[in-house]
Formats: structure tokens, C-alpha cells, sequence
């Protein structure tokens, strides 16, 4: 056995599953602390908070005689009340409630009144969500939106740029025609001619210069995505594809049409990498893109995303607009697998889609591999998905809780033990059945 040979896989499995452990332990501490946070604030008493499910591995109790601890498998975690038949919430401890006086009662879970109950039940999925706007308020904080007039503040490494644009330069035309204001200048972008190098006009120290530089979305790689063809080939954030297939390409769209048309043939490229030419050969992948109006639409990938040609001067956002920011990221992450899932029920789109957990666990790898700022965004990504699917209304998840809560709204009573210990059997056999299918979509799927 070639033992050098399995060190690096192996090291690359650790790191993948610590990767995915930090990812997975973030986000289950602040759904269960939304839990426990607001039931205390409604006056229930939580009993145990543990991250983590099996053996306990570490525990402390604090002043209020919460147990706080860390179980053996970072799997996920659960905060137990007072009153509580299971960690799951599923059904009272009717020994423990017969014990109570009326005010003990009332810190217990069942005992809570119903609007303590519900908000306690909610709280998880909207600490998740509430975690994912501030990430992504965070980003549009750090990131800024640019100015006007457009202005260059750096450039990349890459072909074409030598006596070329340079930083402090205002864009004024490109190609002779004025460049409009930002609103309008992606529509600007796409009448430009796909060639380079395309003439540019700009006001350099006071001056009106004209020179010639790639054109605006050059074949530049922005980013990488995880679990795609050009992860796995070993593509990186600013590298230059010179040629596809030996055919030269100016432009990013030129690009993606060639992959397009490709009908997933293996693609030789040639790339550009801090004044190396390196080659690559990768497949692209079949992937179902959401459309802005709804909808999806499947196209050939290799995984990588435009970089404008040069990062404009930003102003900062103020409070209320990075939050705006946050709070559209996250309603699109959600409207997005909500068309997802119907589709996919549909059969319009791959069931490939819905990934399990070696799925995750592997993006989760990936995008720590591509720095901080990219893993930290994954997180805020799967702390809406985490939100999102607790919400569904399935008997054992925070959904189910909260179906059964309308119920006892609308009728005046709670559904029976009986029932309910029945409805949740299905509820956990729906989870396993559908944890099942992201399984095996991860071992079939490419």
C-alpha cells in the first residue's frame, strides 16, 4: 500500500470534515440559542443546551440550572425544557408536570402559554436567518457600491494591461461611446464589441488620455464554486483563460458560450497564472440555474465566475442599505429553493440538486479552501437553508411544532398524545427518508 500516496487524501478528508464540523457546529449553536434565548425571555426554563448529540463530552451548569454541554457527535444539538418528554420537544413528561406547582408549570414548555410556546419554536429558524443577513449586511458593509464616475482603484495581474489603465484613471467613453451611470452600464456593457482590446477614454491627473485595454469582463476568474469542474481541476481566482480548445477568447460571455455549446465534451484550456501559462483539462457539468423571474434554466458550467476588469473606486454603505443588502441575499437564497424544490418535484429539474450531507460536508471543505471571506459566506448560505427547512410543516422539525401550535389556535385544544407521538413516527421516518435521498444523490451524482 502506498501509504505517501493516501497523506495528502487524507489530509484533504480532515480538513474537508473540520471544515464542515465549524460550519455545522456555527450554525447549530445559534439555532438552538435562538431557542433558548427567547424561551427564557418568555419565562420557560431550559433544562439542557448541548451542541452536539451521544456522550457528553463537557458540561457546566450555570445559575439558573441550565446545563450546558458538548456531546460527542457534532451532528447537531437540541435545547430541552422543562417538561420536556425528549430533547425533540415531542410530547410533555406527564410524571415531571404532575410534580409542578402552578408557577413551575408555567416555566415548563407545555405549560407556557401558547404565544410563549410559538415564539420559543420560531426562534430557531429566525436566529438562522437573522445570522445569514448579518453576514451578508457585513459583506455589503466591507465591500461598498461603486462610485460615480466610474474609477479605477486596482488592477489585476493579467495580459494586455502593460501601459494600460492605472489606478485613479475616470472611465469617461469605451469604444468612442460615453459610459452612462452605473444603473446602466451593465446594458452598456452588453452592445460593447466582444473583442479585445477595445479603446478606452479616461481623465488621468486632469489629463484626457485614450488607450487600449482588455475589454470590461475579460476572461477573468472571479471566483471559483465548490463542487464544481473548475474546483476539481485546480482553477483559482484570478487566473486568465487564454484559449478553449485552442480558440482564443477575449471576453468572459465568449467563454461561457464555447463551455455552452460544449454538450459536457472535455475542454483543454490554457490559463494565465501570475505570468505562467498553465494547462488545464476539465468537463463541464449539467447545473439548474434560477432565473431572475423564477424559474430555472440548465446549462453546461465549468463553475467560475466573472471578474470586471479592474475593481472601481467604492463609497460606503450606510446601516440601513447593507442591511437591505442582507435581507435580499437571504430572501433570494430562500425564494430560489422554494422554486427548486417545486421544480424538482415537477420534474423539470435533477433531483442531483438536493445534496446530503457528504454533499455539504464537501462544499464545506471547498470554500474553506478559497480563504475565510468565502467560508464565512458558505455559512451564511447554509444557515438560510438550515432555517428554511426547518420551517417545513413536518412533525418533529420547528415547522411541525408550529402547525401543531395553529392547530391548538384554531380548535381551542392540543392534538392528543396519541396523535401526536404517531404524527411524530412519521415526522422522523420523512427526515431519515429524506437525509436517505441527499445520500445517495451525493454517491450518484457527479
Amino acid at each position: 500500500m502506498d501509504l505517501v500516496g493516501i497523506i495528502p487524501q487524507f489530509g484533504n478528508l480532515a480538513f474537508t470534515v473540520l471544515a464542515f464540523i465549524v460550519a455545522l457546529t456555527i450554525i447549530v449553536f445559534i439555532h438552538e440559542y435562538g431557542h433558548y434565548i427567547i424561551g427564557r425571555l418568555s419565562g420557560i426554563r431550559a433544562e439542557v443546551f448541548s451542541i452536539g448529540i451521544g456522550p457528553v463530552l463537557w458540561s457546566r451548569t450555570d445559575r439558573r440550572g441550565t446545563r450546558w454541554q458538548i456531546a460527542a457527535f457534532p451532528v447537531g444539538g437540541f435545547v430541552k425544557f422543562l417538561g420536556d418528554a425528549n430533547a425533540a420537544s415531542a410530547g410533555a413528561d406527564a410524571d415531571v408536570l404532575r410534580g409542578l406547582s402552578a408557577a413551575e408549570r408555567r416555566a415548563s414548555l407545555p405549560g407556557a402559554p401558547l404565544w410563549a410556546r410559538a415564539a420559543t419554536v420560531a426562534a430557531g429558524p429566525v436566529f438562522n436567518f437573522i445570522l445569514s443577513i448579518a453576514i451578508f449586511a457585513g459583506f455589503a458593509l466591507y465591500q461598498g457600491v461603486a462610485t460615480e464616475p466610474l474609477r479605477v482603484a486596482s488592477l489585476p495581474q493579467m495580459p494586455g494591461l502593460e501601459d494600460s489603465l492605472k489606478p485613479g484613471d475616470e472611465i469617461l467613453a469605451i469604444e468612442g461611446v460615453q459610459t452612462p451611470p452605473l444603473e446602466s452600464f451593465a446594458e452598456f456593457v452588453d452592445q460593447l464589441p466582444r473583442r479585445s482590446p477595445l479603446g478606452y477614454t479616461v481623465r488621468r491627473d486632469g489629463t484626457r488620455l485614450e488607450v487600449s485595454a482588455p475589454h470590461p469582463y475579460p476572461p477573468l476568474v472571479g471566483g471559483v464554486s465548490p463542487g464544481s469542474a473548475a474546483m476539481d481541476a485546480g482553477l483559482k481566482a484570478g487566473d486568465a483563460i487564454l484559449s478553449i480548445d485552442g480558440q482564443e477568447v477575449a471576453t468572459f460571455e465568449q467563454m461561457r458560450e464555447i463551455v455552452g455549446a460544449s454538450e459536457g465534451r472535455a475542454l483543454a484550456l490554457k490559463v494565465w497564472r501570475e505570468g505562467e501559462v498553465l494547462d488545464f483539462t476539465l468537463v463541464p457539468r449539467k447545473v439548474d440555474l434560477p432565473l431572475a423571474g423564477g424559474g430555472f434554466e440548465t446549462r453546461w458550467l465549468i463553475g467560475i465566475t466573472a471578474r470586471f476588469l479592474f475593481e472601481p473606486a467604492t463609497r460606503r454603505l450606510g446601516p440601513l442599505e447593507a442591511l437591505q443588502a442582507g435581507i435580499g441575499q437571504t430572501a433570494y437564497i430562500i425564494t430560489a429553493s422554494i422554486s427548486g424544490l417545486y421544480h424538482m418535484i415537477a420534474g423539470n429539474i435533477s433531483s442531483c440538486n438536493l445534496r446530503g450531507p457528504i454533499g455539504i460536508a464537501e462544499t464545506s471543505g471547498q470554500a474553506a479552501s478559497q480563504g475565510l471571506p468565502d467560508f464565512i459566506w458558505f455559512i451564511a448560505v447554509l444557515s438560510t437553508a438550515v432555517g428554511f427547512l426547518n420551517l417545513f410543516p413536518i412533525p418533529i422539525l420547528d415547522g411541525g411544532h408550529l402547525a401543531f401550535f395553529a392547530y391548538e389556535a384554531v380548535t381551542g385544544r392540543k392534538p392528543s398524545d396519541r396523535v401526536l407521538n404517531i404524527l411524530m413516527a412519521i415526522g422522523l421516518a420523512l427526515v431519515l427518508a429524506l437525509m436517505a435521498f441527499g445520500l445517495t444523490n451525493d454517491l450518484r451524482c457527479p
